[in-house]
């Protein structure tokens, strides 16, 4: 099964189909709205369900990286999952994509905390449609890692969750990325005297995320995509999300597949080969791939197949092996009953 980013073109993640013509064409309902959450922001979502006769087997909910959002390059990943049977849906965090600002600053988060708590309502509220035997997933990239993480460890979801993809995930940030010294060390006095302050020095996430060029220039050719520097508060956020996450490796108890790339400079896979050896999941599957940026998506066409080919092998597995205990359990009380 292709993914479809390679209908897109520099301009559009549709290529030359329109929103509603490429739905059709790959046998999709869409649909999005939005909730105002307790800070008072309205956030954006939106899911995508595969159409008859192709059955629903799962759930998938993603959640996307700093700077980033769940149209475009996400979207055409939430496609693929639905191709395959899985009902998947997405939010923009705060300050991304069609998601309000906090105090209209963009891409500012100088606390995860509330941005984890949206995703678990609008998550719980997506799962709560359909019967809980279903099984559901994470999946994550990037920044969305270090959430989908802490969703996890941090409790609070109506039900649990059948396992978590993490794909560039951000449990650590390369050095060849972070604030040159002294200024990583100053963060801290930066984000209390100016939060809001770009200070932070870095180089631009597409230029150096996504290795095939007509990808980066579809990147930026999102009118909501932000090539700006974080502000000092977010890059302090950041920086101890990432150490609150390396603390609890070890508490990472959910059947897991990390992805990553093998030259990825935004987020390094050094830390995602440390999660993979501490954490107590019984089930776990690291596959770090040679010469692979930290944008997997915008790999040449065959890497894209490789990797993602593996992501879906390994949903519908675990898909399989988490509805069958269900199944099990229901002609028991069907039988029982009669």
């Amino acid at each position: 099964m292709v993914h479809p980013i390679a209908e897109a073109d520099e301009r559009s993640p549709f290529g030359r189909l329109s929103e509603s013509e490429f739905y059709a064409r790959h046998s999709v309902s869409h649909s999005s709205s939005k909730f105002v959450n307790p800070r008072g922001l309205q956030i954006f979502t939106q899911s995508w369900i595969p159409l008859p006769p192709k059955e629903i087997i799962g759930i998938v909910a993603l959640v996307h990286g700093f700077t980033g959002e769940s149209s475009w390059f996400v979207q055409l990943t939430a496609v693929h999952f639905a191709k395959a049977g899985f009902a998947a849906c997405a939010l923009d965090h705060q300050g991304h994509g069609f998601s309000d600002s906090l105090d209209g600053l963009v891409a500012h988060i100088p606390d995860i905390h509330p941005v984890i708590d949206d995703c678990i309502s609008f998550f719980d509220s997506f799962r709560a449609q359909y019967p809980p035997s279903l099984p559901s997933f994470l999946y994550s990239e990037s920044l969305g890692g270090a959430i989908a993480l802490l969703i996890h460890l941090n409790g609070g979801s109506n039900r649990p969750w059948d396992g978590i993809v993490l794909n560039g995930a951000m449990c650590g940030i390369s050095a060849k990325f972070k604030p040159p010294w002294p200024l990583e060390h100053l963060l801290s006095f930066a984000a209390a005297l100016v939060p809001t302050w770009r200070v932070v020095p870095t180089r631009s996430i597409p230029d150096v995320s996504f290795k095939v060029e007509w990808k980066r220039r579809l990147a930026f050719a999102s009118p909501r995509r932000t090539a700006t520097r974080p502000r000092a508060a977010t890059a302090l956020e950041l920086l101890r999300v990432c150490r609150e996450v390396q603390e609890r490796f070890e508490e990472v108890k959910l059947p897991m597949l990390i992805v990553h790339g093998g030259e990825d400079i935004v987020c390094d896979p050094a830390c995602v080969e440390d999660l993979h050896r501490r954490a107590a999941s019984k089930d776990k599957t690291l596959r770090v791939y040679p010469g692979m940026w930290h944008q997997l998506i915008g790999e040449p066409d065959e890497n894209v197949e490789l990797v993602f080919g593996e992501i879906i092998e390994w949903l519908l597995v675990h898909a399989e092996r988490a509805a069958a205990p269900n199944k099990e359990a229901n002609a028991t009380s069907g039988a029982s009953e009669s």
